[in-house]
């Protein structure tokens, strides 16, 4: 008996010798997390989880004053034109590095509407803030088309020239806070990320390397789009289809009006994309005559 157990032990003590020799010469294969590009998950994430809208008509902000709630209005406008009169209570921080560096002071626990001329740049910069935290929608149609064009509106403007907030202490990921920066400050003085259509159309027939993408809904597309463009609906998940897009060529967006297409062009180079987009859209009676079908371009079915 007690042979036997001798035996025993010493072949598990052999076992266990290998087992450990066998360790020492195959060292334990780390697992090395994949890097997340926080900037792309955020952005995406600004269709991921949207809520039908972020555009509010004009009325819709002066209710909001008669009923004092609590907003702020940032007019990214020029500051000449800002001083000529804007909405009451108002800040101004012109559209392009302006903007960057109004993250230090935006708030991140109300809203923010954001005014521009018509509602092009507003969208560009609402998509961008909103990925950065800031809970900001476009006042539709801006200044020009919307605002100057409500009835009434004259009550609720005036000429003051309201300081910027203290800083608001917001806490922003390191990563898209520079992104989002960097958005602002690539913006040269008079750029805006936006082609008439009519210069697109120039480009068209001279055979430029080009994208199309219209993001209206699938039945407008379906009566009349732009020759050659393709069709990305705007609204929740359309994110998704935007590894089909190319990285090498310009993306020219196109909606209604500007509005919806400025956001997406706003998420787009978020994700590396060069989209810009057509002034105007496809145009609607709200784009004073302009707009691609305003113009009288054509479109195939």
């Amino acid at each position: 008996m007690k042979k036997n157990l001798s035996l025993l032990l010493m072949i598990v003590s052999l076992v266990m010798f290998s087992c450990a020799d066998k360790a020492q010469q195959e060292p334990a294969k780390v697992v090395e997390k994949e890097a997340v590009n926080t900037v792309a998950v955020a952005a995406e994430a600004y269709f991921g989880e949207y809520p039908g809208s972020r555009i509010i008509p004009a009325d819709k902000v002066f209710a909001a004053m008669d009923a004092d709630e609590d907003f702020l209005v940032l007019d990214i406008r020029r500051a000449a034109d800002y001083e000529k009169g804007h909405i009451k209570g108002a800040v101004n921080a012109p559209w392009g590095p302006a903007i960057a560096d109004a993250l230090n002071w935006l708030p991140d626990d109300k809203p923010v509407y954001v005014n521009c001329y018509s509602g092009q740049t507003a969208g560009q910069a609402v998509a961008a803030l909103n990925v950065a935290g800031i809970q900001a929608s476009s006042i539709k149609y801006g200044w020009n088309l919307g605002i100057s064009k409500t009835e009434g509106y004259d009550t609720y403007i005036d000429m003051v020239n309201v300081m910027s907030p203290d800083a608001s202490g917001v806490k922003y990921d390191a990563d898209i806070k520079m992104a989002v920066e960097s958005y602002f400050k690539a913006i040269p003085d008079g750029g805006s990320n936006i082609i008439p259509a009519a210069k697109l159309k120039e480009l068209m027939d001279a055979e430029e390397e080009m994208t199309v993408v219209s993001i209206r809904q699938a039945d407008a597309y379906s009566e009349g789009h732009i020759e050659g463009a393709i069709n990305i609906p705007f609204g929740a998940g359309m994110q998704t289809q935007f590894a089909q897009l190319p990285k090498d060529e310009k993306v020219y967006v196109y909606c209604y009006s500007g509005q919806t297409a400025g956001q997406t062009v706003g998420i787009m180079r978020l994700l590396g994309i060069d989209a810009v987009s057509v002034k105007s859209g496809m145009g609607t009676a709200g784009t004073g005559g302009s707009g691609w079908s305003n113009e009288g371009l054509s479109t195939v079915q």
